[in-house]
């Protein structure tokens, strides 16, 4: 007699996704901005504070965020007011402003000993890496956002990229800027980005009342 082939039982595995919230990042709040930078400053983080507000000013992906040189930012001595960097996704540049808070925090950074003699504006810790990672960054900007009790899962590095943004937007309406800003080569890639046509529709049946 012939034992039947039965099919393998496999243990089911949790899906990756389970307790998280998916889909894409909120961007910070002005209140949640102002908040994180407090606590940077009274911790005296200098590092931190200047990756934090660079990364509202420059808009940039995690990427290209990390691999950003003292000479992307740094002439003659003095911080620029605007700077361009070459986008890794796209390869095109993207010029973005560097506000005077940001200036001063990212000057303040580049006294610290860890700066000297080094290429890269967020050097690495160890020897082998030149310059922190986008795993790091994550995990750095997930420590931004727990500090301050948001929800973690909600928040990643795109809130970064698209906090700046966001609040032009609502107060100019203004996608060609936005999208110039953000380095997208298409007009639907920031609405997508963004989500005004929802956030658009929302406001419209707020206004309206029956």
């Amino acid at each position: 007699m012939q034992t039947p082939n039965l099919p393998a039982i496999r243990a089911l595995r949790p899906a990756w996704n389970k307790g998280r919230i998916v889909g894409q990042k909120l961007p910070l709040k002005p209140k949640h901005v102002w908040a994180i930078r407090v606590r940077l400053e009274l911790a005296e983080n200098h590092r931190d504070l200047a990756l934090f507000n660079l990364a509202i000013d420059s808009k940039l992906r995690g990427c290209d965020l990390v691999r950003m040189k003292v000479v992307d930012v740094m002439a003659s001595g003095q911080i620029k007011a605007r700077a361009s960097v070459l986008q890794s996704k796209t390869q095109k540049p993207v010029q973005f402003e560097i506000s005077e808070g940001t200036r001063v925090s990212v000057a303040k950074w580049m006294e610290a000993p860890l700066m000297v003699g080094s290429e890269f504006l967020w050097p690495g810790r160890f020897h082998e890496r030149l310059h922190i990672s986008t795993r790091q960054y994550a995990r750095i900007v997930r420590d931004w956002v727990g500090s301050i009790g948001l929800e973690v899962t909600a928040y990643g590095t795109h809130s970064m990229r698209r906090t700046k943004v966001t609040q032009i937007y609502k107060k100019t309406g203004n996608l060609r800027a936005v999208q110039l800003l953000l380095g997208h080569t298409k007009m639907d890639s920031t609405v997508r980005y963004l989500g005004v046509e929802l956030e658009d529709a929302l406001a419209i049946s707020e206004a309206i009342e029956i």
